[in-house]
């Protein structure tokens, strides 16, 4: 028998049961594929970021292997063709060094983090879902704008 005096109908136990049911389902779903998106965009980010690091790793061996032989060769000939002690040609070669191995290490590392972009579209598709969520969640129970009290 319908209601002819204007009221709203009043929800079942069983229905709000199954909109809940049907509610956390969808929540589940959102996850399952949120996840999935972010292990397609780690795979993407080791796949741009593999290279980089290879020549980062090869560049910082073949420099660590040489590095003494040449820094010894330089202090020495600094040295031997000016008035500067073996001390203090030894110290000034190292701090260059130092200095030169900074730069490296910046654009290595600038090179690796721009890698992790791949990320932005998890972030936006989590930021979405979130705000889907609360939508659902801020106007259930509600029918055609108007509220029951």
């Amino acid at each position: 028998m319908s209601r002819s005096n204007g009221s709203q109908p009043r929800a079942t136990p069983l229905g709000v049961v199954s909109n809940l049911a049907d509610f956390g389902n969808d929540i589940a779903t959102l996850a399952e594929l949120q996840a999935k998106l972010a292990v397609l965009d780690a795979k993407e980010s080791v796949a741009r970021a593999t290279t980089p690091l290879i020549v980062l790793g090869a560049g910082a061996a073949v420099a660590l292997a040489s590095l003494p032989v040449i820094l010894l060769g330089l202090a020495d000939l600094i040295a031997s063709n000016s008035r500067v002690s073996p001390g203090l040609a030894r110290l000034l070669v190292g701090l260059g060094a130092l200095i030169l191995a900074g730069g490296a290490a910046f654009l290595g590392l600038k090179g690796s983090t721009a890698s992790l972009e791949g990320f932005r579209r998890s972030r936006e598709e989590l930021a979405r879902n979130i705000s889907w969520i609360r939508t659902v969640i801020v106007h259930s129970g509600r029918s055609s704008g108007r509220r029951q009290v």
